[in-house]
């Protein structure tokens, strides 16, 4: 009983162990996001692919509004936006809240319409949580478990309109890339 106790726990661990993880080296340093599969398994599939194929690499954080959240990963400096892969469903309800430091997809007033773009919650966002505030809410799929300090200097960045955009960040912070990490 002792052995199949002791692999249960083994078992438990590497299952933490092997959850992704991935590293935004950004002109601000370095973001490490450790992202959950079991509880948004397509979310963090389309994520990861997006990061394979070196989508989000030179993206810049284009919407940052302290107290609430930094987003990136759909523009580039130049404020174009980057072509996208078909949109994903949502996966809101997974028991995922919008935390502090959690990663999750932005998405347009339509629930399936997530792509690219994520945003990192800076406070507790739990208006953002399934079902609010539109009855289905943001899919939340990890969390910064490095770097949460230039989160915080992202998060504070002065910021302005640009390209017809508000909460755009004066001088630009951007992705210089995005690689999947071992833990």
């Amino acid at each position: 009983m002792a052995l199949c106790s002791a692999a249960l726990l083994t078992g438990t661990a590497w299952a933490q162990d092997a959850a992704p993880r991935v590293k935004l080296a950004t002109s601000m340093g370095d973001i490490v996001v450790q992202l959950d599969p079991a509880k948004a398994p397509k979310t963090v599939a389309n994520f990861l692919q997006y990061v394979n194929e070196k989508h989000y690499d030179g993206t810049v954080f284009h919407r940052v509004i302290d107290g609430f959240m930094i987003q990136g990963g759909g523009f580039t400096a130049d404020l174009k936006q980057k072509p996208t892969r078909a949109p994903i469903p949502l996966e809101a309800s997974n028991g995922l809240k919008n935390d502090k430091y959690t990663i999750a997809m932005a998405r347009t007033g339509d629930p399936n319409s997530a792509t690219s773009q994520f945003f990192i919650n800076v406070k507790d966002n739990a208006m953002l949580n399934a079902p609010s505030p539109d009855g289905h809410g943001y899919t939340v799929f990890g969390k910064v478990v490095s770097g949460t300090e230039v989160v915080d200097k992202i998060r504070a960045a002065r910021t302005g309109v640009k390209g017809g955009m508000s909460d755009v960040p004066a001088e630009s912070i951007t992705i210089q890339s995005a690689t999947a990490v071992a833990k």
